[in-house]
C-alpha cells in the first residue's frame, strides 16, 4: 500500500517537473525586444517578437536586448580648445541597437565604450576650434560627433542617431569676461536704440512743425483770399449802388425834361434844366465836366440876356 502511494507521488512529481520544464522552454518575446539564445555556450539564434521554444537544459537565453531608441547622459568632460582654454562639456547621446548579436558579442561594456569614445571624439573636435568657435558651433560639433560615433559603433550593432552638447562650461574668468562683454554690448545697443528714438522723435517734431506751418500759411492764404474777395464784392456793390443812384437821378431829370417839353416849355427853359442836371450830376465832386456845344451857346445867350436886364 505504501509502495503504491510512493510510486504515485513519484509519478506526480515527474509530471510536475516535466510541465515546469516544458513551460520554461516556452518564451514570448514582446514588441521592440529581442533575445539572444545560446546552445551549450555558443550562439544559436536571435529571437524577435513572437512565441519561441528552446531545448531544455541545452539552450539558454544569454541576453535580452531592448531595441527602442535610448538616451545616455554622460558627465562633463574636460577639453582644451585650440587657443588653450580649458572647459567642461557634457553630452547626450541618442542610440539604438540594430544588431543584438553584435551588441552582445562585439564589446564587453557598450555604454562605457560609447562614453569613452564620445570623450575622445569631443577632445579631437574641440582641439581644432577656438573658444568663440566652440561656443557658436554647436550644430557643427554635434554633426561631426554623430558621424564619428556612428562609424565607430557600427561593429557593435549600435546606431548613433543624435549627439547633443548639453552644456558648455568655460572657466570662471572666461565667464566673467563674457558677462562683462555681454553687459557692454547690451549697454551699447541700449544707447543706439535711445539715440535712434530721440532722432526719430526730433524728426517727427520737425515734420509736425513743418506741417503745422504749412497749414497755418494755407489758412492765412485762404483768409486773405476771402478778405480780398469780400473787399472786391463790397466795392462792386458800392459801385453798382452809385451807378444805380446816378441812373435814377438821370432818369428823374430826363422825366422832368420830358414833362416840361410835353407841357410846352421853350428851348431856353430846357437848356437851363439841362445845365441843372449836369450840375447835379457833378455833385461838387467832378473837377471837369464836358458840356455839348449847343448847350454852351444857349448858356451864353442866357448870360447875355441876364446882363442886359440888370443894366
Amino acid at each position: 500500500m505504501s509502495s503504491g502511494i510512493v510510486g504515485l507521488l513519484a509519478v506526480v512529481a515527474i509530471v510536475v517537473i516535466g510541465l515546469l520544464l516544458l513551460i520554461s522552454c516556452v518564451k514570448i518575446v514582446p514588441q521592440a525586444r529581442a533575445m539572444v539564445v545560446e546552445r551549450l555556450g555558443a550562439y544559436r539564434a536571435t529571437w524577435n517578437t513572437g512565441l519561441h521554444f528552446k531545448m531544455p537544459i541545452l539552450d539558454r537565453v544569454a541576453r535580452k536586448v531592448d531595441l527602442k531608441e535610448q538616451v545616455v547622459d554622460f558627465a562633463p568632460q574636460p577639453v582644451i580648445t585650440k587657443d588653450n582654454v580649458t572647459m567642461r562639456i557634457d553630452t547626450v547621446v541618442f542610440y539604438q541597437i540594430t544588431d543584438p548579436k553584435m551588441f552582445c558579442y562585439g564589446v564587453a561594456n557598450p555604454i562605457m565604450a560609447i562614453e569613452n569614445l564620445t570623450a575622445t571624439t569631443l577632445r579631437n573636435i574641440i582641439g581644432d576650434l577656438e573658444l568663440d568657435q566652440t561656443l557658436t558651433s554647436r550644430e557643427t560639433i554635434n554633426t561631426k560627433m554623430r558621424a564619428s560615433l556612428d562609424v565607430a559603433t557600427d561593429p557593435w550593432g549600435i546606431k548613433v542617431n543624435r549627439v547633443e552638447l548639453k552644456n558648455i562650461i568655460p572657466p570662471a574668468a572666461i565667464q566673467d569676461a563674457m558677462e562683462k562683454q555681454m553687459k557692454a554690448e547690451r549697454e551699447r545697443r541700449e544707447a543706439i536704440l535711445r539715440a535712434e528714438g530721440e532722432k526719430k522723435s526730433t524728426i517727427l517734431v520737425a515734420e509736425g512743425n513743418k506741417e503745422s506751418a504749412i497749414l497755418d500759411a494755407e489758412a492765412e492764404k485762404q483768409a486773405a483770399i476771402l478778405r480780398a474777395e469780400a473787399q472786391k464784392e463790397a466795392k462792386i456793390r458800392e459801385a453798382e449802388g452809385e451807378a444805380e443812384a446816378i441812373l435814377k437821378v438821370q432818369q428823374a431829370n430826363a422825366d422832368g425834361i420830358r414833362f416840361l417839353k410835353e407841357a410846352g416849355a421853350d428851348e431856353a427853359v430846357l437848356t437851363i434844366k439841362s445845365l441843372e442836371a449836369f450840375e447835379k450830376a457833378a455833385d461838387g465832386k467832378a473837377t471837369k465836366i464836358i458840356i455839348p456845344s449847343e448847350i454852351q451857346g444857349l448858356a451864353g445867350l442866357v448870360k447875355s440876356a441876364k446882363e442886359i436886364i440888370e443894366e
